[in-house]
């Protein structure tokens, strides 16, 4: 009998332990989505210090707490599926530390950058930021397109079969440049929304063009998931239809609500299309996790989860302090809500001339 509850128990937690990573994950690129898009626009819209600095502070008080979900994430991955951890990174360390080191150059960035008065080391930290910001879009817009396709396993205990270049084919480089787009379209619509002045007239007008680009990428990519890489379930085919046909069309919304000038509206329509954009992957992903199975005994998630005794365990400590830390975000995000511009950064201190020491 207790056999019998503790395989109840555990076949019921994992489905819910996979829909809590996928929130994760989507809360994720929700959240840091602006975050990179910011970042990899400085060169663009950062024309000159103090704009770079306005962009800068846009995010400067939450980049730090988003970049928790990612951790978050991978926590939750390696503590309730400690197979499908261990099989990621048997086949694609490589792709995952790019991502790591992109997100060590944009942290140095951010911290250092006031740090120093001189132009060269502010602009080397801006390229920084800007690269480290690159780097994690697109290498995980490549991944999650692979996971979408299917990445090869084989062998006990399964590892990844696929070749490092095998993982760039035209519909995950797809993947990778639709990740960099939509998530500059989305930066560009969180600038204008925080910022007034030149800077917020300068970021509406790029974001408008983005937008329009990220929403034809999304259809594309909507069009080519859903015929060539769609879920075999007819339940699950139509949600990711509907799913992808909603993002393109949010993105491109947000285009038309830019133009009108009702930034709070677009930055809800881009934020429709990021979590249109990743819910469909993991529904994708449901069962397998990603993985073609090329012999016994495979992978799915329900041998790659933890015991229904450390499932119960997480189940208890998620359901008190995730509200917890979704309150102390929320309410962070109240506390930085007003915009800000050029007139409102403070004039820094000029450098100390050393004093003339006579003979």
């Amino acid at each position: 009998m207790f056999t019998l509850l503790e395989t109840a128990t555990h076949s019921a937690l994992t489905p819910v332990w996979f829909v809590l990573v996928a929130v994760l994950w989507v809360g994720f690129f929700f959240l840091e989505g602006f975050d990179f898009g910011v970042a990899m626009l400085l060169p663009i819209l950062g024309r000159t210090d103090k704009r770079k600095r306005v962009m800068v502070n846009t995010i400067g008080p939450t980049w730090d707490g988003n970049e928790v979900w990612l951790l978050t994430a991978g926590g939750a991955t390696f503590a309730a599926f400690p197979g499908w951890y261990a099989t990621l990174f048997s086949g694609i360390y490589l792709p995952l530390l790019l991502v790591l080191v992109g997100l060590i150059l944009r942290g140095v960035a951010f911290e250092y950058r006031s740090k120093r008065p001189e132009m060269s080391h502010r602009n080397l930290m801006d390229w920084m930021a800007t690269i480290g910001s690159f780097l994690p879009s697109l290498v995980l817009g490549v991944g999650f397109a692979n996971f979408v396709k299917g990445l090869e396993v084989g062998g006990n205990p399964p590892l990844v079969t696929t070749g490092f270049w095998q993982l760039f084919t035209p519909f995950s480089l797809l993947g990778g440049v639709l990740f960099v787009v939509l998530f500059c379209a989305h930066g560009a619509v969180f600038v204008a929304l925080k910022t007034k002045g030149e800077v917020h007239d300068d970021a509406r007008k790029l974001a408008i063009g983005l937008a329009f680009a990220a929403a034809g990428l999304s259809m594309v990519w909507a069009v080519w998931m859903n015929v060539v890489h769609a879920p075999t379930h007819p339940a699950a085919h139509a949600i990711t239809w509907v799913l992808g046909l909603v993002a393109a069309l949010a993105v491109a919304g947000a285009a038309l609500l830019t133009a009108r000038g009702r930034d709070g509206s677009a930055f809800i329509a881009t934020s429709i299309g990021v979590v249109g954009l990743i819910a469909p992957m993991f529904l994708k992903m449901y069962g397998n996790l990603g993985f073609i199975s090329s012999g016994d005994p495979g992978l799915d998630m329900w041998s790659a989860s933890s015991s229904p005794y450390t499932l119960k365990i997480m189940t208890i400590a998620a359901a008190i302090f995730v509200p917890i830390v979704l309150a102390y975000q929320a309410w962070s995000y109240w506390v930085f809500r007003k915009r800000i511009s050029v007139q409102n950064l403070p004039v820094e201190a000029a450098e100390p001339v050393p004093a003339a020491t006579g003979a």
